[in-house]
């Protein structure tokens, strides 16, 4: 019995996962807003009933697309604004990890850029909860920085609020910027890296 119980929940978890990736690559062309159920149940080579068995409508399905897309991110915040000696260090290892992560999910970081404002409000308030706990991690991480003595919370967290909109924006660049064009690329990681000096050098006199 266990055995069997084991296989309709692999075969279950397949299901959804096939759903979410045909989903994915439908909304490479389109908004979440006029995707259609039976459209996301033929991509993913499903009968439509089986969609209920695994999310309420289209709108569930992009909030379990927004935690896919964004869940794994967190593991990046410490290694990404952690205090580093070397400010020009940190900020180039920042760009790269941004980088690297728009060359291994485009889909998923397209998908997150164009619905943060988009016309399902269930997915926009997912993705503005996802990146109110980004800001609460990295406002955690620039406190342990010996420069953030003096600083109050609410300064720190709008600064956690400057990063990770700044890193949105270079992911988004990045994105817009083909792979086989080097000369753009490295356009785009020199601009990320200067606005993210711009701010920690305001950073570092906001206290002057």
């Amino acid at each position: 019995m266990s055995h069997t119980l084991g296989v309709r929940q692999a075969q279950k978890q397949r299901t959804r996962q096939a759903l979410l990736d045909a989903a994915l690559g439908l909304l490479a062309e389109q908004s979440l807003s006029s995707l259609g159920l039976r459209e996301v149940t033929r991509a993913a080579g499903v009968a439509p009933t089986a969609f209920y068995r695994h999310f309420r409508s289209t709108a569930d399905l992009g909030v379990a697309l927004v935690e896919e897309a964004l869940d794994s991110l967190h593991p990046m915040i410490g290694t990404t604004v952690s205090p580093d000696d070397d400010s020009d260090r940190r900020i180039g290892r920042a760009v790269a990890l941004i980088a690297g992560h728009v060359d291994a999910h485009p889909a998923h970081v397209r998908f997150v850029a164009r619905e943060r404002h988009g016309g399902v409000q269930p997915v926009r308030e997912a993705i503005g909860e996802q990146l109110a706990r980004f800001a609460g991690e990295v406002k955690a991480e620039l406190a342990k920085d010996p420069h953030a003595a003096g600083w109050s919370d609410d300064d720190l967290l709008m600064l956690a609020h400057l990063y990770v909109d700044q890193m949105l924006s270079t992911a988004s660049l990045f994105l817009e910027t083909p792979r086989d064009a080097p000369g753009e690329r490295e356009r785009v990681a020199r601009l990320a890296a200067r606005q993210l000096r711009l701010i920690s050098t305001g950073r570092a006199h906001w206290l002057d």
